[in-house]
């Protein structure tokens, strides 16, 4: 039995790393075609539908895990950026991610990754300016932030294999995790079980999920391939999709973080809102 745990960790393992090196590489080969601080510029406007769009862009040329956004919120709060825009940046940075995208397609396929992206690119501008309108501005503190610099564009063939190196130690360590869960669920975790217990259309099992996954700090890339593994076992796609979005768009470690530049009404709008969108999302993808 852990001879095929073994085996079907380093199947899953090649296959990503084949994946996230290749569509990484690419990824920053394009971002040094795109001047960030053209987007911050754009971000800085008031017309909101453009505005909203930009976030969208600079949020899928970014992707950061919950942790690492806060930084350049606090960055874009400081240059008086509309609160919304900075919102949606905010929910959907850790969540368009090129390169997990471009795996979420391979392992998970092209509707599903599709669905996923538009659900949550559609939420995260739905909720930000939802925030806006109902004052939240107000519950921003005024931070001050010290030691932070804006990266520069990256440049050139080598600039793009310095940058997917970095990636690799930063991001990679995390699909091997997810491929070693994976593999684990896939030999010792019984298909009837799964099937049984998470395999209904229950529509409370939706909101189970994301309670579940707020508190964790996961990222997308460790939860793709285990994702993959429960719904080839028969779990049902709508709480795995919930699973993914509400770990990924929140963790504990974050919210400690967001306290320090919201006050907490808005750290509880916060919260909920990640709840609604990973809800939602669970949802649609039941109805679709």
């Amino acid at each position: 039995m852990w001879m095929e745990i073994i085996k079907n960790f380093i199947s899953i393992a090649l296959e990503l790393t084949f994946l996230f090196v290749g569509i990484s590489f690419i990824v920053n080969l394009l971002q040094g075609l795109i001047p960030h601080d053209k987007i911050k510029r754009l971000l800085e406007r008031n017309n909101p539908l453009s505005g909203a769009m930009v976030a969208l862009v600079f949020a899928f040329i970014t992707p950061f895990c919950s942790c690492s956004t806060i930084p350049v919120v606090v960055n874009l709060l400081n240059s008086k950026v509309r609160f919304g825009i900075v919102m949606i940046f905010l929910f959907a940075s850790p969540l368009l991610d090129p390169a997990i995208i471009t795996i979420m397609t391979a392992l998970l396929g092209v509707k599903v990754a599709a669905i996923y992206t538009l659900v949550t690119a559609v939420l995260s501008v739905i909720i930000g300016f939802a925030l806006e309108k109902m004052g939240f501005e107000k519950q921003v503190k005024q931070v001050v932030m010290t030691g932070y610099k804006e990266s520069a564009n990256s440049r050139g063939f080598n600039a793009a294999l310095k940058e997917t190196i970095i990636m690799m130690k930063t991001v990679y360590p995390y699909l091997l995790v997810g491929a070693a869960i994976g593999s684990v669920i896939h030999d010792l975790v019984p298909t009837e079980w799964i099937t049984t217990y998470l395999g209904g259309d229950q529509w409370w099992m939706v909101p189970v999920a994301a309670i579940i996954g707020i508190p964790l700090y996961i990222r997308l890339s460790t939860m793709i391939p285990i994702s993959q593994i429960l719904i080839a076992k028969g779990m049902a796609l709508g709480p795995v999709m919930t699973l993914m979005i509400s770990s990924a768009g929140a963790s504990l470690p974050e919210l400690a973080l967001l306290h320090s530049i919201f006050r907490k009404k808005l750290v509880v709008a916060f919260v909920i809102s990640v709840f609604m969108m990973s809800t939602l999302s669970g949802w649609l993808f039941y109805i679709i």
